[in-house]
């Protein structure tokens, strides 16, 4: 049945079989692809509209602050906490006079010799003199404390625009004969009604700290020539531009571009299989398990979830040496003459693919099977037994009643867990490496590598730190751009209501 770009009723969708509607649904995605990108861009262009409207509104409020404030709130402008030191608000003035302090002397003592450099990133390189070792720049740190320099900027800007918006409130307030909070109850309200800020305040800055800024560190770095022959503290690197992007994607000069499209396609397909096959199987044995009339149903749950009691770095290792040539497996079908050759799983690519698969199919189908077991014993039994009275076999119940429960409930794990496999790192280096090589793929590449494993083997083993950069952000784009479509598409985002 050929849909085309025609819509149905819903009440000829209704008459479609299970297949004809997920192809209706497909189509009717690809369709409208083209325009909700073009919606996107367009949200895009409204959202930086409206940033430059509300940074031009925030700085002529500073201007009118400036010439309609007192003497105080303008000595603010200059010396943070001074408007509020005046009205007797010591606490906050204290907090913003030692943040400016700290931050002035951390720029000009620490942070303005690294940024000064920044847009070469260096220009002595370390040398020797004799046996006296003459330090040169850092290229690294440079990069490094120039980043976190521009962080703090930014924070003390804030924290100055606070300054200068507490100290005009101040001015009002007094103006008007109105009470103004006193240390204590400034105090007292950072554990009662601005206790969201206290609590906040570690967490937001420790995922700033280690987080925020070593992924934006590794997205400048994907703009620099930084690899081996580059390494500081002996050599200094600097900013190329594109130069990687076109060394990783521009197939008629490249020598990973390659590469890089077989390691995605390999990468979907794998992340698709560890994903949905995992999730049908575990449904399919949970099903099984609650099923009336099975007996020890806890001894089937235990047997299945010691494989997750099981440490991964064990069990993996374990398995990748039974079925290594002259492992287990390979051994005892020799032994009783069943081949006359080794199996070769792990030095044929499709073999080592589809060994995978199946190995990970072991690993992931208890977690499927748990996730599971807990939804089917939500589902009311009076569903299954109006189905039954309609004369609905197994199979119709499942595809009517229990799979679409299942979609509507789990579409939030599956996004997740398809995600989770595109950056499965543990499963394909603990098996395999990433092997098996070949001559089609640029080295250190295999042929069961995936995009992250081929990133880290770029940062360990050729210390080619540049295209690891471009390779993660190739990896975030991909996991960005697929959980943002997916997970607007799902229905258990776009129809909540409808199971509530």
């Amino acid at each position: 049945m050929a849909f085309g770009t025609k819509r149905i009723s819903d009440l000829e969708y209704l008459g479609l079989s299970p297949f004809q509607r997920f192809l209706y649904r497909l189509t009717c995605f690809l369709v409208s692809l083209p325009g909700a990108l073009a919606r996107g861009v367009e949200n895009g262009a409204k959202t930086v509209a409206r940033f430059l409207k509300i940074v031009w509104r925030e700085l002529a409020d500073l201007v009118m602050t400036f010439v309609n404030g007192d003497a105080y709130t303008r000595l603010s402008y200059l010396i943070m906490g001074a408007g509020n030191a005046a009205r007797g608000q010591y606490l906050r003035a204290a907090c913003f006079f030692l943040a400016q302090a700290a931050f002035n002397v951390y720029l000009f003592l620490f942070g303005w010799p690294y940024l000064s450099k920044l847009g070469t990133l260096g220009t002595v390189e370390t040398t020797k003199v004799g046996r006296k070792t003459v330090y040169g720049d850092n290229s690294f740190f440079i990069l490094l404390y120039s980043l976190l320099t521009i962080f703090l900027i930014v924070l003390f800007v804030y924290l100055w625009h606070s300054n200068i918006r507490q100290s005009r409130k101040s001015y009002e307030m007094k103006k008007a004969g109105k009470h103004l909070a006193t240390a204590k109850e400034d105090l007292a309200s950072l554990l009662d009604g601005q206790f969201h800020k206290t609590l906040l305040a570690l967490p937001m800055a420790g995922i700033t700290a280690f987080t925020f800024l070593p992924i934006v560190f590794m997205i400048l770095v994907a703009f620099t020539n930084f690899d081996k022959t580059h390494q500081p503290p002996g050599k200094l690197f600097t900013w190329v531009g594109l130069d990687n992007f076109r060394e990783m994607f521009t197939t008629s000069t490249s020598r990973y571009a390659s590469t890089f499209s077989e390691v995605l396609t390999w990468t979907l397909i794998w992340a698709f299989f560890a994903t949905f096959l995992n999730y049908f199987l575990g449904m399919i044995v949970a099903i099984m398990i609650n099923k009336k009339g099975i007996r020890f149903k806890k001894m089937w749950r235990t047997i299945l979830v010691m494989t997750i009691a099981i440490p991964q770095f064990v069990s993996l290792l374990y398995v990748s040496k039974m079925f290594a040539s002259d492992g287990l497996i390979n051994s005892y079908l020799l032994k009783w003459g069943w081949i006359k050759t080794p199996l070769p799983f792990w030095t044929k690519a499709s073999w080592a693919r589809i060994t995978i698969i199946c190995i990970n199919v072991w690993i992931g189908i208890p977690y499927a099977m748990l996730i599971c077991t807990g939804i089917l014993m939500n589902i009311p039994a009076d569903l299954y037994e109006s189905a039954r009275i309609d004369g609905a076999n197994a199979f119709q119940a499942y595809v009517k009643i229990t799979l679409p429960y299942m979609l509507f409930v789990t579409g939030p794990y599956l996004l997740t867990s398809f995600i989770g496999n595109i950056n499965n790192f543990n499963v394909i280096y603990l098996l395999t490496q990433g092997s098996p090589k070949g001559m089609e793929l640029e080295s250190p590449a295999g042929y069961t590598d995936l995009l992250i494993t081929w990133l880290y083997k770029m940062t360990v083993d050729n210390t080619e730190y540049r295209l690891a950069a471009v390779i993660g952000i190739a990896v975030f784009v991909l996991t960005a751009v697929t959980s943002l479509i997916v997970y607007n598409s799902i229905p258990s985002v776009r129809n909540e209501e409808d199971f509530q």
